[in-house]
């Protein structure tokens, strides 16, 4: 033990008002704290010991901060300063939750809430294969395991499908999350680039062969994607089918936004209904975008492959049940009629195409209208995306005003990538886009002349 450390551990304090503002023990700047009461009246005889640090797990050291809501304090100290600040950075939409679902909570009538079961409530169960079966995905009630959000299913697939140190391929730019999960799993992403150039259509299947590893286990993609918003064709989605069943892989599909693609020549192709992969195919879906209720943490893994199912139910006893509350609204609002959709997609083509059309004026800007879900990811004229939402946020303002974007690296695992570019989540109305969009291409000039 060093001097220093001799010292500061045998460090007596005579200070009355020191003693005065802690209780008995307390932990003050990584120091242990102690003091005692003599006659009646609280005295300083203060003794400050150096605790031990004690060491975080390599999954906590790695762990990614979150690209979408690293930069809030950002925000946050902006709005202190009286800025109005337009969030394009996360996926929160202000659409209404449907009446259908919102009448769900209202009408739980329940004395005790008790656990559920773990693969989620039976009733719920079968409104979802009627659902999937609505929309073109035939399953059974067996297939489906209800999960704690969309996040639940990601991680219990990754968890099912690959041990420690394993690989598992992913379209870049992804879903940030994904990188938290595999971190947990500790699973290594391994990415195959697309280009905004091509509106991040995947590449050619060559590009996929040459990520594969004796250590590969799976591909995982978000169709339609987030952050990009790209729909990926039939052909597109078979080409991944041929190389799961070539090199005996998992493929995950990822489809929140399934109900959120805006061209009438477009279809949405789901992973269960791909040829030849039967055994292999995972799907992972929410309710969190479908029925704008981010809040209800509900979601679901669907697999015909009967022995993965049974290990995925393991996974769910361990954390014992869905929440039971969420699951009796989400089985209401699996009666939201057409219509609800209908009217919101409108909306949310309205908002793509004002943002698009407006990062189209932008000098130097690259952004294909992306065919589905509600974000871009941009191609700007600037050096580093982090940068420039933090330039956004402390230094630019356009009559009081300012926006939040969010910096694309943090959806690459490849380094150096996405550093020009961002996301913008078009989750707001169409008036307060257009004053956003308005914004954000007068800070890209200002950024530029920095």
């Amino acid at each position: 033990m060093s001097q220093r450390l001799r010292e500061r551990e045998a460090l007596v304090y005579s200070v009355d008002s020191f003693a005065e503002q802690y209780s008995d023990s307390s932990l003050l700047g990584g120091y242990l704290v102690t003091s005692r009461a003599r006659g009646g009246r609280r005295r300083a005889n203060v003794t400050v010991v150096a605790l031990s640090k004690v060491r975080l797990s390599s999954r906590a050291i790695e762990m990614p901060a979150s690209p979408i809501r690293r930069l809030v304090p950002y925000a946050d100290r902006a709005k202190a300063r009286g800025i109005k600040v337009y969030h394009l950075n996360i996926g929160q939409p202000d659409i209404e939750t449907p009446a259908e679902m919102m009448n769900g909570y209202r009408d739980v009538n329940i004395k005790v809430l008790s656990y559920g079961p773990s693969q989620g409530l039976q009733n719920y169960i079968d409104a979802l294969a009627q659902y999937y079966g609505s929309v073109g995905i035939n399953v059974r009630a067996q297939d489906i395991m209800v999960t704690t959000g969309g996040s639940e299913a990601i991680s219990f697939a990754l968890d099912v499908v690959a041990d420690a140190g394993d690989e598992v391929i992913v379209p870049e730019p992804f879903y940030s999350n994904y990188a938290g999960f595999a971190a947990t799993a500790c699973v290594k992403l391994v990415p195959v680039t697309c280009l905004a150039e091509t509106g991040f259509a995947l590449p050619p299947k060559g590009e996929f062969e040459r990520a594969i590893t004796s250590r590969t286990r799976a591909i995982i993609y978000s169709n339609p994607g987030n952050p990009t918003g790209a729909v990926y064709t039939r052909s597109e989605l078979e080409m991944l089918a041929s190389l799961c069943a070539e090199h005996e892989l998992y493929l995950i599909g990822d489809e929140a936004y399934r109900e959120f693609i805006y061209e009438d020549d477009t279809e949405h192709t789901s992973v269960l209904n791909l040829a030849g992969i039967e055994d292999r195919a995972i799907l992972v879906d929410s309710v969190s975008k479908r029925y704008s209720a981010c809040g209800a943490r509900v979601g679901c893994l669907i697999s015909r492959n009967t022995e993965l199912m049974a290990a995925v139910l393991k996974f769910g006893q361990a954390r014992l049940c869905p929440p039971t509350v969420d699951q009796l609204a989400a089985m209401a609002a699996v009666q939201v009629p057409d219509s609800y959709f209908t009217a919101v997609r409108r909306e949310y083509q309205d908002r793509r195409d004002l943002v698009c059309d407006a990062i189209a004026k932008i000098p130097e800007a690259v952004c294909r209208k992306p065919g589905g879900a509600f974000y871009v990811v941009a191609k700007l004229p600037i050096r580093d995306g982090e940068e420039f939402a933090i330039f956004m946020l402390e230094e630019f303002q356009l009559n009081n005003e300012t926006v939040m974007v969010a910096p694309a690296d943090g959806f690459y695992a490849t380094p150096g990538k996405g550093k020009d570019e961002v996301r913008i989540a078009y989750v707001l109305n169409c008036d307060d886009l257009a004053r956003a969009m308005k914004i954000l291409a007068a800070g890209v000039e200002a950024y530029k002349r920095k």
